[in-house]
């Protein structure tokens, strides 16, 4: 071990000479000569750093300072630097406080110089397990990091492990430091020992039975002394977790049990409740004031059915809705679904009432994508305020239409978080179509396309883009229902204007303006989110877009807005301004709730 500098030397003789009874300080320990991750090792690891700010005696102070040259020295090596020049120097500030100046110049690091990494036994024989063997790192030349070399050794391990090998060891695992010629040679083998197979599964629900054996056992998609991997079981886990049937998924494999190379699983289910009965109230620039009720069933019967039974009941809008779903398992999870609603929604340009039955088959395609495939027959009434004569006594003009169409939806989300996603990009697309004397009381094509896209700007600014575009095929809109037309404005399209302001309208006896739908639609917006604190920002925006026909009549509005992060997503209070002849000078709008 080097002997300490003159400068250190005569300053622990300083120290003992004192005399032990005598209690001594360090107000402060710098560390010069480094970068920021390797400064923060040392302090870490110099045991001098904790001491500072404390009265300790003269005699623990000089074994300290003594100590801070080994200690930098270790804290140096995992960066690759072995052979550095450190200095410490103490300096006596006033009294009994003192300053520790440690003055390092790390050298050159110590390099790969040769490099044996490999995989004996079957598992050389594995292309996943080869690939990450080629990815090893550090290689031959770079600088000997030991946190890269542990994090590739553990991916190895960790990889043998979820292919199946599991009496993978090591066959040699030594890495010799040559300080004089600043060279590490690694020797790294494992040996994989047998790739073991799926063996028998048991599903165990406790402490109650819900679901017969038939059901979970579709959920096992692979065949008993097929190839294990952990990615099979992480599927199946997030398919148990995905029906909402259990509260609790743990999935064990056991290959100390394992029986002719047949690891078996143990999959241990805890029943969650069954019922989920919700109550709220609501609150939407479109709909007024409301209440929301609900009654859901995870689990109807032991096949794993469920229902759903919703009371949405505001100002204008009203909305009751049951549903009943069966799960699907072929091909790819999923659900039939049956539902019908009714809906009543009166406005002050329209009277509209309708009832829709859909039967759908959806299907989850990969994590990031789930597609519905689902037949609509849709009956509806309605009346624009417009063509109201004012007289009371006058039912009001009724429309009336039938429709009954396929449709086909596509559902896209890949985020790092669905409630408030600070990366991530989704989007839907939407085709329907119907023909006249087949169901539907006039031909028409229809494709919808959504998209959104989420960046951290940061640690507390993120921008938020969105987008839609829609277009009809048809030559007969007046037969449409409004529910089948494109409409713009309000909170979730062009900020600035009122709820459907923007678009095809129709002045009524009141002189007021009403709105129709329309053909087309294309809108899009960019919002920037400031937070000031982890819960609290603020927000500015700018909307554009247009409802049209054929020629669009594009409105733009920009406004700003507070946000606050709630449990179930961010609540937005925004205040925003057309600046394209709005019916009114500001809008306000409220909403709240998970942003994908």
């Amino acid at each position: 071990m080097p002997l300490a500098p003159i400068a250190v030397t005569a300053a622990l003789a300083c120290l003992l000479v004192c005399g032990t009874a005598h209690a001594a300080r360090v107000d402060k320990v710098a560390v010069l000569g480094l970068d920021e991750a390797m400064t923060d090792n040392v302090r870490s690891a110099v045991t001098l750093v904790a001491a500072s700010g404390k009265e300790i005696s003269a005699r623990r102070l000089a074994y300290l300072v003594r100590a801070a040259e080994d200690e930098t020295r270790e804290a140096l090596e995992p960066f690759g630097y072995y052979s550095p020049i450190i200095t410490v120097d103490y300096e006596r500030n006033n009294g009994s406080a003192g300053t520790v100046t440690i003055t390092v110049v790390a050298g050159d690091p110590v390099r790969v110089r040769r490099e044996h990494v490999a995989i004996d036994g079957a598992g050389a024989r594995d292309r996943y397990l080869s690939e990450d063997l080629a990815r090893f790192k550090p290689e031959i030349g770079d600088v000997f990091d030991h946190q890269l070399y542990e994090a590739s050794k553990i991916r190895i391990s960790r990889r043998l492990s979820q292919r199946g090998y599991f009496d993978a060891d090591f066959a040699s695992r030594r890495v010799e430091v040559t300080r004089a010629d600043n060279a590490a040679d690694i020797d790294l083998v494992w040996n994989s020992g047998r790739r073991y197979d799926m063996g028998t599964i048991d599903f165990q629900q406790t402490p109650n039975t819900i679901l017969r054996q038939s059901v979970l056992d579709k959920l096992v998609y692979w065949d008993t002394g097929s190839y294990y991997h952990q990615g099979k079981l992480d599927r199946l886990r997030d398919s148990l977790t995905a029906l909402d049937y259990f509260s609790s998924v743990m999935i064990n494999p056991l290959p100390d049990q394992a029986v002719d190379g047949q690891v078996p699983i143990d999959v241990v289910l805890t029943p969650a409740k069954r019922s989920i009965y919700t109550a709220g109230l609501s609150y939407g620039t479109d709909s007024g004031a409301g209440v929301r009720l609900g009654l859901e069933r995870r689990y109807v019967n032991d096949r794993g059915h469920k229902a759903l039974a919703q009371l949405d009941y505001a100002q204008r809008r009203k909305t009751l809705t049951a549903q009943y779903r069966i799960p699907a398992f072929a091909w790819v999870d999923g659900w039939y679904t049956v539902s019908a609603q009714a809906a009543d929604e009166q406005t002050d340009y329209m009277d509209s009432r309708r009832i829709e039955l859909v039967a759908s088959r959806s299907g989850k395609i990969n994590r990031h994508l789930n597609v519905v495939a689902s037949l609509h027959a849709l009956r509806e009434r309605w009346s624009y305020a417009a063509d109201d004569d004012g007289d009371p006594l006058t039912e009001p003009a009724f429309r009336y239409a039938t429709f009954t169409y396929p449709s086909l939806r596509a559902e896209y989300i890949d985020a790092d978080d669905r409630v408030f996603p600070r990366n991530g990009r989704a989007g839907t697309l939407m085709l329907r179509g119907g023909v006249e004397g087949a169901g539907s009381d006039a031909d028409f094509g229809q494709i919808r396309a959504t998209a959104s896209w989420y960046r951290g700007i940061g640690e507390r600014g993120r921008i938020i883009a969105r987008g839609e575009l829609g277009h009809t095929f048809t030559e007969e809109l007046v037969a449409m229902p409004p529910s089948l037309r494109f409409f713009a404005g309000g909170d979730r399209s062009i900020r600035g204007y009122a709820w459907r302001e923007v678009g095809p309208r129709v002045e009524g006896s009141d002189g007021k303006l009403y709105a129709l739908g329309a053909k087309n639609v294309a809108t899009g917006g960019i919002e920037y989110e400031h937070y000031f604190t982890p819960s609290w920002g603020a927000a500015a925006f700018v909307d554009t877009g247009s409802a049209f026909d054929s020629t669009p009549d594009w409105r733009t509005g920009v406004g700003a807005g507070v946000r606050w992060r709630s449990p179930v997503g961010p609540l937005r209070l925004d205040i925003a301004h057309g600046l394209d002849s709005p019916d009114s000078s500001f809008q306000i709008y409220l909403s709240v709730g998970a942003d994908l």
